[in-house]
């Protein structure tokens, strides 16, 4: 099945017209995941006529104002709109003290049930379906980045079901990986049953080059990574070493190492501002499958 992701927010730490502070909305099935949740995403959410009633799971980068100030006004919108689910809300250490202090800041009129979680690395969620991971990033407040893991799924040959006839509980033994008999033939199951490969995308926001980036983003099909400043450029490479970020040659080696498929670039500093094939071209270099986002850009993959 197709994933839609929606770049809600494509911005770095001040917006422009044209960009808004990070968010990005990732949907599978019944879930809606949204991995930051910068100024704005509200608005955002309205001009694409998307309900933030349906989000499962808000997984936050790290605490720096770009990627969380959106937050208490998310909270108090659920609020307002009896918001009925349990809001699952992932991040690094201090998060569940920064919620709360978010609460403390204004008078809600309604409350929403949520459960925080803080990751240090690794895998944080499994179920029958996909699995999230964590790994630290380097940066000036604790930050992580993301994994999302589409699990390998079982399917059947159709063609061969309808050439064989096969219908029924035969079907089922066949997908349990059972050889059968059928008409007085044998029927071994891996001509019929094939194992599809999951699909993993991967977020990188808001840290220095470091080894933890190359393994999360392992073999990704998608890898969405923070691309801040030029490294040929403007004092690019000493402002990306000296603020803790990425440039755009960073995350195309990054992409081009970890076996990326798709490289989809993101966080771009004001000082871009409509010279995006700046940003394009550096990493290009490196990695041909790039492409940089812009607000309100939806893919899937």
């Amino acid at each position: 099945m197709k994933i839609p992701i929606i770049f809600l927010g494509t911005g770095q730490a001040i917006p422009t017209a044209k960009r808004n502070h990070t968010s990005i909305l990732l949907s599978y099935k019944s879930e809606n995941i949204l991995v930051d949740c910068g100024e704005g995403t509200q608005r955002q959410f309205r001009k694409l006529a998307l309900n933030p009633c349906r989000l499962t799971k808000l997984l936050i980068t790290h605490w720096h104002g770009d990627h969380i100030l959106g937050i208490p006004g998310l909270l108090q919108t659920l609020a307002l709109n009896r918001y009925n689910r349990k809001l699952e809300i992932y991040g690094p250490r201090g998060t569940e003290f920064f919620i709360k202090k978010i609460l403390e800041m204004f008078v809600f009129q309604e409350k929403i049930k949520y459960e925080i979680k803080e990751i240090s690395s690794g895998k944080f969620l499994d179920n029958k379906d996909f699995y999230l991971e964590a790994l630290p990033m380097k940066h000036g407040a604790p930050c992580l980045a993301y994994s999302f893991v589409e699990k390998e799924k079982i399917r059947i040959n159709k063609k061969k079901l309808e050439k064989l006839k096969l219908k029924g509980k035969i079907i089922g033994e066949l997908a349990k990986g059972k050889d059968i008999i059928w008409q007085g033939k044998k029927i071994l199951t891996n001509k019929i049953i094939y194992k599809q490969p999951g699909k993993k995308i991967t977020f990188i926001f808001d840290t220095a080059i470091n080894p933890n980036a190359y393994l999360i983003a392992k073999d990704s099909d998608l890898l969405i990574c923070e691309s801040t400043f030029l490294a040929n450029s403007d004092n690019g490479k000493k402002l990306a070493e000296e603020y803790k970020h990425l440039t755009a040659e960073n995350a195309a080696d990054i992409a081009k190492k970890a076996r990326v498929k798709r490289l989809i670039l993101s966080h771009l500093s004001q000082r871009y501002e409509n010279q995006e094939n700046l940003i394009l071209q550096e990493a290009k270099k490196i990695f041909k499958n790039t492409e940089v986002a812009h607000d309100l850009y939806k893919i899937e993959i």
